[in-house]
């Protein structure tokens, strides 16, 4: 696992807390898994689904009641991290601060990280 001693993998912001929360209390969800998988014009692309139960390779983040698992695969590229929930006119959605990535595309969904 790519942990600090007495460090989170990722954190969360208030409102992404809240959201997390709202989406792990509509269907009873243990909580969200992130990870990432080749894709998007920049190489990679972050993926989010909702879990009912804790792989043991997990990286398990808790705060505030919300529960974030990190794929094996994906943990050394989320060390890190900052989710953040944003809402505008025209869109809602998680967002990600990610110190690790090097790239990104146009339309924000596509990131790539050294050496990849």
């Amino acid at each position: 696992m790519f942990v600090m001693q007495g460090k989170q993998a990722v954190s969360l912001t208030p409102k992404a807390v809240e959201q997390v929360v709202k989406l792990m209390q509509k269907n009873a969800h243990a909580g969200l898994r992130l990870g990432v998988k080749k894709g998007g014009c920049a190489g990679m692309e972050y993926t989010m689904e909702y879990v009912d139960s804790i792989d043991e390779n997990d990286e398990v983040v808790e705060q505030n009641g919300a529960r974030v698992m990190i794929a094996p695969m994906a943990q050394m590229f989320l060390f890190g991290t900052e989710i953040d929930f944003e809402t505008s006119l025209l869109e809602s959605g998680f967002k990600f601060n990610n110190p690790n990535v090097t790239e990104a595309c146009g339309c924000g969904e596509s990131i790539k990280f050294e050496g990849m």
